[in-house]
């Protein structure tokens, strides 16, 4: 199947969108050049709801968002979908709540594969202390995440 590729500048930078005549592949930051050839209705749809998530008026987004990873893998994406807008919950709460305690580590390098960002809500995700850890697109973009999600939440 064809992939397309469509871009949002967001207020903490470029986001690229990968997706298919159906579906969402990947949203993740970049930086460099763009190029636009063709959008398909889910890239469109996507971009849509980026911007209403922006302005702070979308709080679920709304997509087809086929998981690929490993069971495990899937097991914990589908775990950060659950985490509501505006709250976090840390690797150790993840890998209870996929049934075992022991795969914080694990949890933490799933959290890192995701190619969903924003979307599969990765930066919902902080150290058991409270700490913002890892973040694909840096750890200050994670907190103005948080931050504008806080800021949104009762709304």
């Amino acid at each position: 199947m064809k992939r397309y590729k469509a871009y949002y500048q967001s207020e903490i930078g470029m986001i690229e969108i990968i997706g298919t005549e159906k579906e969402i592949l990947g949203v993740k930051f970049i930086d460099g050049e763009t190029e636009i050839i063709e959008t398909p209705p889910p890239l469109k749809r996507c971009i849509e709801q980026l911007e209403e998530y922006f302005k702070g008026s979308r709080k679920i987004f709304s997509l087809i968002l086929p998981l690929q990873g490993t069971d495990f893998q899937n097991r914990v994406w589908m775990e950060l979908l659950k985490i509501p807008f505006g709250e976090t919950k840390s690797y150790t709460d993840i890998a209870a709540a996929i049934g075992n305690r022991k795969a914080i580590r694990a949890v933490g390098q799933a959290n890192g594969n995701n190619k969903i960002s924003i979307l599969i809500p990765c930066h919902r995700v902080i150290g058991r202390n409270g700490d913002l850890t890892g973040y694909g697109g840096g750890l200050w973009r994670k907190e103005w995440l948080l931050g504008h999600e806080r800021k949104f939440r009762g709304r």
